[in-house]
């Protein structure tokens, strides 16, 4: 008996969720690309995520394969 993995991949995000924090799964030739940080902007089919090393990442809409809004991680314990 063979036993079989998925994974549902899920767009939950919107763009009432700009300023929040996600984590998004792209599509890109290679695979998969994810980028995880503040979705500072979603315009004209093209979402912006700024990842925490200040970096942007520019998204296509069409290319999401999953996404979602994470919470802040927690502080670490003194």
């Amino acid at each position: 008996m063979a036993l079989g993995f998925g994974a549902r991949l899920n767009i939950t995000i919107t763009p009432s969720d700009v300023g929040k924090r996600v984590t998004t799964r792209r599509r890109v030739p290679e695979g998969f690309r994810d980028a995880v940080g503040e979705l500072e902007f979603w315009r004209d089919g093209v979402l912006g995520v700024r990842k925490r090393d200040g970096t942007l990442v520019e998204i296509g809409e069409e290319t999401l394969a999953a996404a979602k809004v994470v919470q802040e991680p927690r502080p670490p314990r003194a």
